[in-house]
């Protein structure tokens, strides 16, 4: 009997949390989730948030010929992972998937300790931002696939099949309006580190463990150089995991967080928190977060062409629609529905503030040596 399991890893990511890259874990089998989490059934239905009717996907593929077993690390929720668990056995029902969940700076160290016998735990990898990606296809690890409707895809992807964006990830901001009035604090990511009035009451996640707070630092460095990193610390932004933030948000202690646009969603429809989502006026700081095939030779099963597969789906509409049901936006040009309670997609891609990958792939202790020196980071 096929058996499938969803497993976590250990981790600095379990205290980074939402803030982060949906990454933690307790080294521990997970439990079952519920029959029926929220992202299972948004996923199931046929309507959108808002009222919009949702996507029509494509008539579902064959993949009853695929065999074997594939093993995917990854950053997203559990929830989610759970959903999709799920979906993949009705997709592929003769073979055996399994999820390993951890923070992106947890599976970064983890297939770092792997890569040295040369032989890595998993077949897929998904995590939060490209820039590593860009860094296992320098090492010879991946393995291309040529997908079919790159046209689709609303972001760059590697033009030699080694990685494609699979969800989008917005770092934005977020207040209590309980607590305050939204006109009464930052609405761009600049004044959240130089308004002297919200000093001693700001927080965001860690970019040392976090690939999505890195990501929005890099981005902020180049926009506002170094001095930005200067004004966060005179700030004395807290750096702690997104759900900590979240609580101080709820009770006042803090005005104000740096965080995933999904956390705060998440938190709105499952526990009908009255939090909200600020997109700032500078840009909100988009990660498309890439899937990659590990090569055959370098994976822990061999089975490259069931990874496609896999691979394929995560990318079509129907993978995409659990991506969306989990409050990440799709990366499709064809899916117009945006996640419960955001923003449309497209409102958001046209003011984004760029991410350099390639600076922070080659500069990544740089950039991370220079924000310790200027910010405190919890040991």
């Amino acid at each position: 009997m096929k058996k499938r399991g969803l497993a976590l890893l250990i981790g600095a990511s379990m205290v980074i949390g939402m803030a982060g890259c949906s990454g933690g874990g307790s080294g521990q089998t997970a439990a079952p989730a519920p029959a029926q989490t929220s992202a299972a059934a948004a996923a199931d239905t046929t309507a959108a948030a808002g009222g919009q009717e949702a996507p029509a996907t494509e008539a579902a593929k064959d993949y009853k010929d695929m065999t074997g077993k594939v093993v995917i690390y990854t950053s997203m929720y559990e929830d989610i992972i759970e959903a999709m668990d799920n979906k993949l056995d009705e997709v592929f029902p003769n073979m055996d998937i399994e999820f390993f969940y951890g923070g992106t700076g947890t599976l970064q160290s983890k297939v770092a300790a792997e890569m040295d016998s040369g032989k890595l735990g998993c077949d897929i990898l998904m995590v939060a931002e490209p820039s590593y990606a860009l860094e296992l296809k320098e090492a010879n690890i991946l393995h291309p696939y040529k997908f079919s409707e790159t046209d689709k895809l609303l972001f760059d992807y590697d033009p030699d099949g080694y990685w494609y964006p699979v969800r989008m990830l917005n770092m934005v901001l977020a207040y209590n309006p309980e607590k305050y009035s939204k006109d009464s604090l930052p609405n761009s990511f600049k004044d959240f580190a130089y308004d002297p009035e919200m000093k001693g009451s700001l927080s965001m996640g860690n970019p040392l463990t976090s690939g999505t707070s890195y990501a929005a630092i890099v981005a902020l460095l180049d926009k506002y150089g170094e001095e930005y990193y200067k004004a966060l610390g005179d700030q004395g932004v807290a750096i702690e995991s997104g759900s900590v933030a979240l609580t101080k948000l709820e009770t006042g202690e803090c005005k104000e967080v740096m965080i995933l646009e999904e956390s705060v969603l998440k938190k709105r429809e499952e526990e009908g928190s009255m939090l909200e989502v600020i997109y700032p006026t500078d840009g909100v700081i988009s990660t498309p977060s890439p899937i990659m095939i590990i090569d055959d030779a370098h994976s822990a099963n061999g089975n490259a062409a069931a990874c496609e597969a896999v691979e394929e789906w995560f990318l079509s509409t129907e993978g995409q629609k659990y991506i969306v049901a989990g409050w990440m936006h799709s990366v499709r040009s064809d899916y117009p529905n945006a996640p419960y309670d955001a923003i449309p997609t497209s409102e958001i891609m046209s003011g984004v503030m760029p991410v350099d990958w390639v600076k922070c792939y080659t500069q990544r202790e740089e950039i991370r040596t220079l924000f310790q020196e200027n910010v405190t980071v919890p040991q």
